[in-house]
């Protein structure tokens, strides 16, 4: 039997002694003495601060959203129903973050940035805050570098450049969200990582979505995040917060992030929502007064770098959905006003068959040209003005059946254009086929080809280009610019692409 030593014993309790660690920790716990809708009150947290994290007793986290006098006004993220009066909540002292990282691409999450598409968790390193500070004047740079879309009318005249805010509004069934789609499906070989936020819609919407983008190979670099129409107010409202601090993880690598927020109508009624549920003076339309900043400090994060930081950009396409075209609405104004312009969907376009159905008359880019390439750049000028010159023409010719030759010609070439702007839905077309389409309408070689079939001869025109256009487009995508031999090469591509219509169709 091995006896016990007591200079062992000793040397054990003086070693506890020494090492012994006298910190108190202290944890702030209060008391839930209201819930409903997704919003609670708890009293007795007198250290928490604006935006902290807390946590109740079944673990459901929350953010602190009111600070009153005697109690403080929490969202709910997730189930509210186990939170009923007397439940324990908790202060965690930190403020809101979420996990960030390259393996959310691919993948749709939740506004907690949860994965929801079963295929397994998402490991990632680093985190963020949901709403941290906007970049500063001095971090900034000027935009100088396009995003293309893929659509004609809006590459050639409401460039978007990286770093930008360009606003998507019209009525509902407009085709809104397809140009969101489709600039998304453009990025492919432009090296931009994408972030589609989806407040308040459909889980089948955002599902058919999803397997529009998977289907066209565009899934791998994009990020969906769903907080659908059946979730909290509380979810929709934190959604696009939470989708941009996953975009600037992207621009502070260095890297251009595309983000579509559809839509924001939607997120500010859950904002609404939860301001009357908070007892919140109600303003115009029932809005909180600070609705304009919660669009603000969301949409101002939206930036271009300066090189020294890394020179990332983060591109914000927030789309509004206005009633009965009335852009003079509360939220339409207020977004207008934050972005650096807005292209405009018309409802009568739409119908009657103008697609997509961009009124260029009241569709405006802040930015303009210092973010098109200097082959856009040269070519889209004609197109905006001779444009703009038919639809007045068009209006005063509706009155009158006496028009002279050249009135008529005038007419017909802005029909032609009109119908170079007509594109099919997911199909962006590439800068150098843009160019060229272009180029061909502005410059006399569709004027002898029959309005009825300038949309077959694009097509002609398209496969032209890919079939036996490697010295076009090698040249002006090397450029970016229609230089003398690039613009001979084109005019022998139009001219072929003429002359094989023209064997086809007879």
């Amino acid at each position: 039997m091995i006896g016990i030593q007591p200079d062992e014993i000793s040397s054990l309790i003086r070693e506890q002694i020494n090492n012994y660690d006298q910190t108190v920790c202290t944890s702030h716990i209060g008391t839930v003495v209201q819930s409903a809708d997704g919003m609670a009150r708890a009293y007795g947290l007198d250290q928490v601060m604006m935006g902290e994290l807390v946590e109740f007793e079944d673990r459901t986290l929350g953010i602190v959203l009111n600070l009153e006098v005697n109690n403080v006004g929490i969202m709910i993220l997730g189930n509210s129903r186990t939170i009923i009066e007397g439940t324990s909540v908790k202060a965690t002292g930190k403020i809101a973050h979420i996990p960030v990282g390259k393996n959310y691409l691919g993948r749709i999450i939740d506004a907690l940035g949860n994965p929801v598409d079963g295929k397994g968790d998402i490991y990632t390193e680093d985190t963020s805050l949901i709403e941290p500070p906007a970049p500063g004047i001095i971090s900034r740079a000027p935009i100088t570098e396009p995003i293309h879309t893929g659509i004609i009318t809006i590459d050639s005249m409401i460039p978007i450049g990286r770093g930008q805010r360009e606003l998507i509004i019209g009525d509902r069934q407009t085709g809104k969200t397809s140009l969101a789609i489709d600039t998304i499906l453009n990025q492919k070989d432009e090296g931009v990582i994408c972030i589609y936020i989806a407040i308040g819609q459909k889980a089948s919407s955002v599902r058919s979505i999803a397997h529009i983008l998977q289907e066209k190979g565009a899934l791998e670099y994009t990020t969906i995040l769903s907080a659908s129409s059946e979730e909290s107010a509380a979810l929709q409202y934190i959604a696009p917060y939470t989708g941009t601090a996953i975009g600037e993880y992207f621009m502070h690598q260095g890297q251009s992030v595309l983000i579509i927020y559809d839509d924001l109508s939607k997120h500010a009624t859950a904002y609404r929502q939860l301001s009357l549920i908070l007892r919140r003076p109600p303003g115009r339309e029932a809005y909180p007064g600070d609705v304009f900043y919660a669009h603000s400090k969301l949409l101002e994060r939206s930036a271009k770098l300066n090189p020294k930081l890394g020179g990332g950009s983060i591109t914000a396409i927030p789309i509004i959905e206005t009633q009965a075209s009335d852009v003079s609405a509360y939220i339409p104004t207020n977004v207008i006003s934050i972005t650096d312009g807005q292209i405009f969907l018309s409802g009568d376009l739409f119908n009657s068959g103008v697609r997509p159905a961009i009124n260029i008359g009241i569709s405006v880019s802040r930015v303009g040209s210092s973010a098109q390439t200097k082959a856009i750049k040269k070519i889209s000028g004609k197109l905006k003005l001779e444009l703009s010159q038919f639809y007045e023409l068009e209006t005063f010719s509706q009155f009158t059946s006496d028009l002279d030759r050249s009135t008529k010609n005038q007419l017909a070439r802005g029909q032609r254009l009109r119908e170079i702007l007509k594109q099919p839905q997911y199909s962006p077309i590439p800068v150098h086929e843009q160019v060229a389409i272009i180029y061909a309408a502005t410059n006399n070689f569709l004027d002898d080809i029959p309005i009825k079939n300038i949309k077959q001869f694009i097509e002609y025109l398209k496969t032209t280009i890919k079939n036996r256009g490697t010295k076009y487009t090698k040249l002006i995508m090397k450029s970016k610019d229609l230089e003398e031999k690039t613009e001979q090469a084109l005019k022998e591509l139009i001219i072929e692409a003429k002359e094989s219509f023209a064997t086809h169709s007879t």
